[in-house]
């Protein structure tokens, strides 16, 4: 059960289909008590067609003489028995079983935790992760495992292995930053290894992690080690491993304590703060309202600055995988939706993270009805499938814009028509239709006080007004955006406003003064190759060489060529961005603010090698913006299309 769910006789039964598995799964999940046939109906089929009992009939016979070979005709089961009005599995030989009773043991050994964690193989009953049935044991055996990983570390410890225990314990807490007792494993493993520095660090992350994303205060036990440690407390350290250091008592080094408590911050504001989350942690108690609400925290910390939206980023994922592993879908797909957080590029900043985040926003999407929730989904899959030529995160920005506008409800109209918008750069010259969705947000956000999308509304109509070579709109937008940036504390806006007037400008120090913001941004997906990029369009608009530099992403189009669909060949391998071949060229650019960019740029490199078929690709790709400027993202340009098309 450990996994997909699987059965072995010496060697791998064949459980036939889906449903056969599915009633094995269900038996096991109800330890050896009788399940009712008509119970198992309901279980397996939402709507249960008719014959569906005849239908069960007959996958318990498939499974009876799949894990019974050896049973004799008309010989009663032993295993899957017919007991009254339904069925029962009498086995104890069940991995999740196994795993349970070693991780429940009184003083398992090592190495029985080790080969007990060693039996999973994926999420427990994993093909059956959203059925009703399958969830509180699931959920139960999931929180067995991580606690068995905090064995293993325990165990560790008593054994005087401390630093072998330090690697398991950090990727833990990098997965499951909400568990307290992980912290305090990892700190004291570290402290014992010798490595005090890095324990307090630890235990300063975890306040940081628990007051700034949960706001509650670690619990005592963290206090009390961070003040142990400090102390050099003689009870930290097994007897046989004595600590050689002797740095004194209060060595400057402050306790874990919540904002305002022994800080220097302990102002009104630091000391509203801490009631505030004293009174929250008070109030809430379950893991459910307290993931949901970290989101709101994320999402607030992804528009204050650079190192907020790392952080917001880093910990958005985990917050999403907890809510899986509580085995509540409804739970998952508020917490995925929740974090609207107004995007204005459209490359990535962590293209894994975001695969990641489509994938479980996918998946949890078939078990929303509500039509509020599911266009939240479907936003999310549109703005985190950014870059994308797939059809699919078009179609979501599509449906979830249609259901927004069912709905009274004008923030998520907002969050879908940002979803809309970055689907709207699969091909050249579609500013106009972006420059419509700038408008809306700016009207809609200004009716309903949305400051964020009001931002993004006249930075959308910036991007606009450049494609158009429109500069005095551009100016407007560009003033207005700051002044609502100022007003709101919005410190990563400079970063685009900046950059348009380097655009302005249009000298290399402008540009090169402009990137000095991208250092603190957080924004990798912009700040990679943009300044090298932009002192290349400068040079190719001057008729100067372009400037050996390290491109990034924006590499094969500087220096590359595209390839003509006519030389494709059945070894390329198309996957969602460019698409490389043999030769090394590329297909297209990335769909994305700068296409018409990229494709301007081998326009250029065509002419040069005087490639006529690579020049005709390129030119019909670069059509459809021939009355724009090749500025669409309002930070570099290449001109007027117009140039690159004769």
């Amino acid at each position: 059960m450990l996994g997909p769910v699987v059965a072995w006789d010496r060697q791998q039964v064949d459980l036939k289909g889906p449903r056969h598995r599915a009633v094995l799964a269900r038996l096991i999940v109800a330890r050896g008590r009788v399940v009712p046939a008509r119970v198992l109906v309901d279980d397996l089929w939402s709507d249960p067609p008719e014959g569906a009992l005849s239908a069960l009939r007959t996958f318990v016979a498939a499974l009876r003489r799949a894990i019974e070979p050896d049973r004799a005709p008309r010989a009663p089961a032993r295993v899957l028995v017919t007991d009254g009005p339904g069925y029962a599995l009498r086995t104890e030989a069940v991995d999740a079983w196994r795993f349970e009773s070693v991780v429940r043991a009184a003083s398992p050994t090592l190495s029985e935790l080790q080969d007990a964690l060693g039996l999973w193989r994926g999420p427990a009953y994993a093909e059956f992760a959203d059925e009703p049935w399958a969830l509180p044991e699931r959920t139960r055996l999931t929180e067995l495992r991580l606690r068995a990983v905090e064995r293993i570390g325990e165990t560790r410890l008593e054994s005087g292995l401390a630093a072998e225990a330090v690697p398991d314990l950090d990727a833990h807490v990098a997965e499951h930053p909400w568990r307290e007792d992980a912290w305090r494993l990892l700190a004291l493993a570290l402290y014992r290894s010798d490595r005090q520095g890095d324990a307090l660090a630890v235990l300063r992350r975890a306040r940081e992690t628990l007051v700034g994303q949960l706001g509650v205060d670690p619990g005592p036990a963290l206090a009390r080690l961070e003040r142990d440690i400090l102390n050099q407390a003689t009870h930290l350290t097994p007897p046989g491993n004595a600590r050689t250091e002797t740095a004194p008592p209060g060595n400057g080094r402050a306790e874990i304590a919540p904002p305002g408590h022994g800080r220097a911050e302990g102002a009104p504001a630091g000391n509203v703060w801490a009631e505030a989350a004293a009174a929250y942690d008070r109030a809430v108690g379950g893991t459910r309202a307290r993931i949901e609400s970290t989101v709101g925290l994320l999402r607030n910390l992804a528009v204050t600055g650079g190192g907020g939206l790392e952080a917001a980023r880093r910990h958005r994922l985990a917050a999403v995988r907890a809510a899986e592993e509580l085995g509540d879908p409804d739970v998952t797909a508020r917490i995925i939706g929740a974090y609207d957080v107004p995007a204005i590029w459209t490359r990535s900043d962590d293209e894994a993270q975001s695969a990641a985040i489509v994938a479980a926003a996918e998946r949890v999407l078939p078990t929303q009805d509500h039509p509020s929730i599911r266009a939240r989904l479907l936003a999310t899959i549109a703005l985190e499938s950014r870059g994308s030529r797939d059809i699919r995160p078009r179609e979501a920005a599509r449906e979830a814009e249609q259901l927004a506008r069912g709905l009274d409800d004008p923030a998520l109209l907002a969050f879908t028509l940002n979803g809309v918008f970055m689907q709207t750069c699969y091909r050249a010259g579609l500013a106009p239709e972006r420059d419509a969705i700038g408008a809306e947000l700016v009207t809609l956000s200004q009716r309903h006080n949305l400051f964020t999308y009001e931002v993004l509304g006249h930075l959308i109509r910036l991007q606009s007004a450049c494609a158009r070579a429109d500069h005095t709109a551009a100016d407007d937008h560009a003033a207005a955006a700051d002044t609502l940036a100022v007003r709101h504390e919005l410190p990563l806006v400079e970063v685009f406003t900046r950059w348009y007037a380097a655009l302005r400008a249009d000298t290399p120090e402008s540009y090169r003064a402009a990137a000095t913001l991208l250092t603190s941004a957080g924004m990798p997906g912009l700040a990679e190759g943009l300044l090298p990029l932009a002192l290349a369009t400068h040079a190719i608009r001057h008729n100067q060489p372009i400037p050996p530099a390290d491109y990034g992403p924006h590499t094969p189009w500087v220096h590359g060529t595209i390839t003509p669909a006519a030389h494709r060949t059945t070894r390329d391998a198309p996957h969602g961005g460019a698409e490389p071949r043999r030769g090394g060229g590329v297909l297209e650019p990335p769909a994305g603010l700068l296409l018409e960019v990229h494709l301007g740029l081998v326009v250029h490199a065509a002419r040069r090698s005087e490639d006529g078929e690579l020049l005709a690709v390129a030119q019909e790709a670069l059509a459809p913006a021939a009355g724009e400027h090749a500025a669409g993202s309002g930070l570099v340009t290449l001109g007027p299309v117009a140039d690159y098309l004769g």
